[in-house]
């Protein structure tokens, strides 16, 4: 039987393959509670990881669609409005077999573009495995739904602060910079919380769809799982990830509550939006 200790050894990096742990998960008998621990806190990195490069990616492509939609032109306003239509549309589950799918009928060999002087390679094997195609999935959803919450808060800035913007001469980058992208943040900013939070949790149904784990390495959730069916006891494994997701939930309300403070700064006590946690049952 293995002690704590030595279940944190083999692991607790686990989740990043074969090499950086023992190479086979325990069995049957031999899993003890410090198993359980401590691997399904190694899948964390995997969620951890997709959370936070989605919603570093999605963050700043969701501005770009938000203020497309936005746009007065129905060339721009349309096609982003038809993106964010799409994605939150369709269930995320199904985003991941439809690209899975399609990622899968590109050439092994790569994509050739011809540039006139040279051919350019486009690699397209990692597309098909999680740590890229599953990433581009959860950045093309969170870019469609935080998209559609900036739009709202692009609708809702005050037209006395832009008359103000305009009568000081703002135009352009100037305008957008000091008026319109800080406004936009602190209006949304609530709701973009709850956004990151959703996301967070929903990075548990990247290896439950189509991206297949690679080395038996994957996410909590996959973890868990099998330690259910390798103990028939799913009130261990499963309240495990539960506490660990609230934990997690914990210090992205903290985290996204201090840019809050900071982006309403200016304004007195009494008048600044609280971050409250409302989760979303349907995606």
């Amino acid at each position: 039987m293995r002690t704590c200790a030595e279940s944190f050894d083999g692991y607790i990096l686990r989740a990043l393959g074969r090499d950086h742990g023992e190479r086979l998960l325990p069995r049957g008998l031999d899993i003890t509670f410090c198993d359980q621990i401590f691997l399904i806190a190694s899948g964390l990195i995997w969620n951890v990881y997709f959370a936070t490069l989605a919603i570093g990616f999605g963050f700043f492509l969701a501005t770009g669609v938000a203020l497309a939609k936005f746009s007065a032109n129905p060339w721009i306003s349309r096609p982003a409005g038809a993106f964010i239509f799409f994605f939150r549309g369709s269930p995320l589950f199904i985003q991941f077999f439809f690209f899975y799918s399609a990622f899968v009928l590109l050439p092994r060999t790569g994509l050739d573009i011809p540039l006139g002087f040279i051919t350019l390679t486009v690699n397209t094997a990692p597309l098909t495995t999680a740590a890229v195609g599953g990433l581009i999935v959860l950045i093309l959803n969170t870019t469609a739904y935080s998209a559609e919450l900036f739009h709202g808060a692009l609708r809702s800035i005050p037209k006395g602060d832009l008359e103000a913007a305009d009568a000081y001469g703002m135009t352009g980058w100037t305008k957008f910079r000091r008026i319109v992208w800080p406004n936009m943040l602190r209006l949304a900013w609530p709701s973009y919380t709850n956004e990151a939070i959703f996301l967070t949790h929903s990075t548990t149904l990247v290896f439950l769809s189509a991206f297949p784990a690679r080395q038996q390495s994957g996410e909590a959730f996959y973890y868990a799982r099998y330690f259910v069916d390798q103990t028939f006891n799913p009130f261990v494994a499963y309240p495990l990830v539960a506490l660990y997701f609230i934990l997690l939930t914990l210090f992205i309300i903290g985290l996204f509550g201090l840019i809050n403070i900071r982006l309403n700064r200016h304004l007195p006590r009494e008048r600044r939006q609280r971050i409250r946690f409302r989760p979303q049952y349907v995606r």
